[in-house]
């Protein structure tokens, strides 16, 4: 008798560890959100327009990033881009955010083609920067992982245009 319920003991035990195991894994992820991975501090809008509306409103300037789930380079760049303070603080604080896994019908965000991942800034003049380019000829909107300095500069670049230009 005595080992009958020593064995249903163990095994109440376990069950009660693996599952608190399985709610402890569940509560780690975060939710997923329009951040899909980008920030998950960062307040994110669910569309083009949506963005273009909150950029002529707040006079911040929308920072649009084109990518994919299954993109290997999206996936890094992402990575580098959650983890970095002052883009995460940049994108919290003085941009309008967009991450768009489709093409819009703005053919200016795509000037010189639909690749990914493509970083574009547009103004709260709803002016599309294609002045603000990365370091790659052939793909003047990308960015690799090591091109963070390149995008913080850039993501300062856009906010100076608004101040002078306003």
């Amino acid at each position: 008798m005595m080992s009958h319920s020593v064995l249903v003991l163990c095994l109440l035990s376990i069950t009660v560890s693996s599952n608190l195991a399985i709610a402890i894994k569940r509560e780690k992820r975060p939710p997923q959100t329009l951040s899909r991975g980008w920030g998950d501090d960062i307040t994110w809008v669910q569309t083009y327009e949506e963005g273009l509306f909150h950029t002529q409103k707040s006079n911040k300037p929308l920072m649009v990033i084109h990518h994919l789930e299954d993109c290997q380079y999206c996936q890094a760049l992402k990575k580098v881009f959650a983890q970095n303070k002052e883009i995460q603080e940049m994108a919290q604080n003085n941009f309008i955010m967009l991450n768009l896994m489709h093409e819009t019908t703005d053919k200016n965000l795509s000037p010189d083609g639909q690749y990914v991942p493509r970083i574009m800034f547009v103004d709260p003049s709803l002016t599309v920067r294609a002045d603000i380019t990365g370091r790659y000829s052939n793909r003047l909107y990308t960015y690799e992982p090591q091109d963070l300095p390149l995008l913080i500069e850039n993501m300062k670049k856009a906010l100076k245009l608004i101040q002078s230009e306003l």
